[in-house]
Parts: C-alpha cells; sequence; structure tokens
C-alpha cells in the first residue's frame, strides 16, 4: 500500500495512502479553529449552513447530485476541527471533489433562520434525554471557562442571540487563516489525485493557524453539580477528572485504564462487580475523550435513585483497586488484544482511515500516531497502569448527579 505525504501548490498538506481493489475512495478535508467562536452556537450553525446552498446551486440541487451518485457527504464540526469529508465510487470522485469544492468555496449560508430553528427543536429534544442531559452537565463543567465546555445547553441559552453575519465572518476567519489538511485514502493513482487536489483546492489559503487560545485551566476544587428531571425513571451519575491528552506519556496508559474499567462491556471491571455482582446498573461504562488541549476520564452509571451512594462507593472501591494493586499479567494481555482490535475495527474502510489520518495531520501529531500509539499500547506494564490511575484519580473532579 503505497503512502506519500505532499504539499499542493499552495502549501496545504496533503496525505495519499493507496488501498488496492477498493471501489470507493475517500477523502477527508480539515480546518483547523483558528479562534474561539464569537458566541456559542456560531460554529454549530456555520456546520450546518454549509450544505444549504451555493451560488450556483440551491440546498436541493446539491442533495439531489450527492444522492443521484451514491455519494456520502458530511460537514461535521469537531472540538478542534471543521471536517469535509466525504466517500463516492472511483469513477465519481472528480464529480464529487467539483460539489465539494463549490461548498467550501461559495457557500451563501442560506436558510439560516429555518436552520437555526431546527437545530433549537434538535437540542431540545437532545436534552430530554436524561443521560444526555447529566452527560451535558459534565461537559459543561469539566471544561469551565473553555470553549471544549461549549454544551448543547450553553448553546440552546444563547442560539437566539447568533446571527447570521457572525457565521459568515466566523468561516471567513478560518477560510482565510486556519491550518489546513487533506487526506486520500482509495485505489486511484497518486498523481490523478493530487492533480485534482491542485485544480480544485490548490487556491486555498495556506492559513496555517491552529488554536489562537489557551488550554483549559486545571481544575481547583471537586465541584458537585444536581440536576432534577421530575419525568426520569432513573438517576444517571457521571464523575470525571482532567488527565493528558495525546502527547503524553501517559496515553496509551489511560486508553488501557478505559478499557478495563468501563469501556470493555461485559469484561470490564465496572460491569462485572456494579451491575453482575451488585445489581446496581443498567448501564456503567468509563470513556477517555483526549482533544488537542486537554482530555477528561469518566465514569458513568444509570440506577435506582436509592442506590446513589451505594454506586459511589462502588465507583470509589474500583478506583482504589486499581489504584493500588497492579493488574494481573492475563488483565493486562486481555485489555491490550481489546484495545487493538477496536482500533483495528475503527480502522476498516476507506472513509475511517482517511478521517483518522486527517485528524492527526490536522492536530499535529503526525499521519504515523496510529501505529505508534499501537506499539506503544503494547509496552505498557502493569505498574504504569497503577502509577497512572494514581497519578489522575486522585486529583479534583467533577461529579454530576441527575435524579428524579
Amino acid at each position: 500500500m503505497e503512502r506519500k505525504i505532499v504539499r499542493l501548490k499552495n502549501n496545504i498538506e496533503f496525505f495519499y495512502k493507496q488501498n488496492p481493489d477498493t471501489p470507493r475512495a475517500a477523502l477527508c478535508m480539515n480546518f483547523a479553529l483558528s479562534d474561539y467562536e464569537s458566541a456559542p452556537g456560531v460554529y454549530a450553525l456555520m456546520a450546518r449552513l454549509l450544505f444549504q446552498g451555493t451560488t450556483t446551486k440551491s440546498a436541493e440541487q446539491i442533495a439531489e447530485e450527492f444522492d443521484s451518485r451514491g455519494i456520502d457527504f458530511v460537514v461535521e464540526m469537531k472540538m478542534d476541527y471543521l471536517r469535509f469529508r466525504f466517500m463516492s465510487l472511483n469513477e465519481d470522485f472528480e464529480h464529487a471533489v467539483d460539489l465539494v469544492t463549490d461548498l467550501v468555496k461559495n457557500s451563501t449560508f442560506d436558510e439560516f433562520d429555518k436552520e437555526k430553528a431546527k437545530l433549537q427543536g434538535e437540542l431540545i429534544a437532545e436534552l430530554d434525554s436524561p443521560r444526555q442531559k447529566v452527560m451535558d452537565g459534565f461537559t459543561k463543567n469539566i471544561f469551565e471557562g473553555h470553549s471544549y465546555g461549549t454544551s448543547s445547553t450553553t448553546i440552546l441559552e444563547n442560539l437566539q442571540n447568533v446571527t447570521k453575519e457572525q457565521v459568515v465572518e466566523a468561516y471567513q476567519n478560518l477560510y482565510n487563516n486556519a491550518k489546513k489538511v487533506i487526506t486520500f485514502v482509495g485505489d486511484i493513482e497518486d498523481e490523478k489525485v493530487e492533480k485534482v487536489l491542485n485544480e480544485s483546492f490548490g487556491d486555498l489559503p495556506e492559513g496555517g493557524i491552529f488554536l489562537n487560545k489557551k488550554a483549559p485551566v486545571a481544575l481547583d476544587d471537586n465541584k458537585e453539580i444536581f440536576i432534577q428531571k421530575p419525568d426520569a425513571n432513573q438517576a444517571h451519575i457521571i464523575k470525571g477528572w482532567r488527565t493528558e491528552t495525546f502527547d503524553s506519556e501517559d496515553y496509551p496508559a489511560l486508553i488501557l485504564l478505559n478499557i478495563i474499567l468501563g469501556a470493555s462491556g461485559l469484561s470490564s471491571r465496572l460491569f462485572l462487580e456494579l451491575r453482575d455482582k451488585k445489581g446496581l446498573a443498567y448501564v456503567v461504562r468509563s470513556s477517555y475523550e483526549a482533544f488537542l488541549l486537554g482530555a477528561a476520564f469518566s465514569i458513568y452509571i444509570a440506577t435506582e435513585p436509592k442506590n446513589i451512594e451505594i454506586s459511589l462507593r462502588g465507583f470509589d472501591e474500583e478506583l482504589e483497586k486499581i489504584k493500588t494493586i497492579e493488574v494481573s499479567e492475563e488483565e493486562l494481555a486481555n485489555s491490550k488484544t481489546n484495545i487493538l482490535g477496536k482500533l483495528a475495527f475503527s480502522f476498516e474502510t476507506n472513509s475511517q482511515q482517511a478521517c483518522s489520518y486527517a485528524q492527526y495531520g490536522i492536530l499535529g501529531l503526525g499521519f504515523d500516531f496510529y501505529e505508534k500509539t499501537k506499539e506503544r499500547i503494547k509496552t505498557v506494564t502493569a505498574q504504569q497502569l497503577r502509577s497512572c490511575a494514581e497519578k489522575y484519580f486522585n486529583g479534583k473532579s467533577v461529579l454530576v448527579i441527575l435524579k428524579p
């Protein structure tokens, strides 16, 4: 499988990987978020409006062209970047690039009021879910004062104040100033892909700015947030800690701690202890979310309201075990096998690979980050896991409890 990294004629970095005998090609283009959004909701609306018409085509015409050729196209706003991605049949690749080029360069941001109303309705519906509401409370508080803490409630509270002018200005800022990365994975010759991209995107401003902002400030105290939802049938609890992120020596150990504690389903410690043995949980899991400038590790459970205190004690017991008793060689080996399998599964399709490589590129992690991470995971020891648990699970935490 051929790989190469080149610069387009405007100096934008382009990563190419050939996967032979694959009929569908994938392209991903990321624009780094070069600054804070001027108000919560600006970026969320911007991503939606980039599909709502250009100077030459209506939203209906655009949708019809994508659909008629089976082109899967999505614009997504991530914490650190704006992502354009598509997957098309090899023979439709050039046409797909033409369509995306039109959206990137000529979007009119029409249907502003309509999309704002739709977004408002979707956010209200999302927050009607107790699980989403408690997660929202956690996000807002674990990264309080930072853009990573912009939650659905934050956006909803400000959405009516967002103007079309703010959205257009935000996009123009990204278009002109942001660092950009393009990745391609598929079975089209590299010279042809590079030629098509130079013709379509070779005149984009190079930009180069990434995240003109500071990392989230450290938590200075334990936070406890209580949310009442009268129509809830269960209690939903999430407790979490700030951790280091991709560039840390602890990154592979944190991934494995997540697998051992709650991200490996039926075999995870939290599932076995709190659900199987104690019968406390409908759902219990852990999560490790990493961004460019910060990360968070959390534990979540849905349980009967009467079980809130015993569930919290269960959290503490499992954390104390992993902080004081080294995991067995068997459990360590099983956790490595589990995460390496998950990584391989998340890297199966051309689209998954293109998006992953684009993420690594835009965050400055190197296009070989996937391969390096797999090798680093294989070398993690039981002692490193215990040291990592001691380091992060003794710090300040955020606890959010939603109950009827």
